[in-house]
């Protein structure tokens, strides 16, 4: 099964580790800013928009930062079926 991220991405939703919502994490939580920082130093962060991100989709060997909320995601990962 495929999951669609944002922008032109789908990838497989047995590759998905967390997703985490930008949503609710602020500038301030310099574990998840040191963590984007260092995947973007390892050139495995991948950014699908150039709206405002809300969720970074963390899987085996890349992250991705994708417009659609972490519900959303949560949702096709778990629906059984390619969105």
């Amino acid at each position: 099964m495929y999951v669609h991220i944002g922008g032109e991405v789908t990838i497989p939703a047995d590759s998905i580790c967390a997703l985490l919502s930008l949503e609710t994490v602020s500038p301030s939580q310099k574990t998840v800013t040191d963590f984007i920082n260092a995947e973007d130093e390892n050139n495995r962060l991948q950014y699908l928009t150039d709206e405002i991100p809300r969720t970074v989709v963390v899987t085996f060997d890349r992250t991705y930062v994708s417009p659609l909320s972490s519900g959303v995601l949560r949702k096709r990962a778990e629906s059984g079926k390619y969105i």
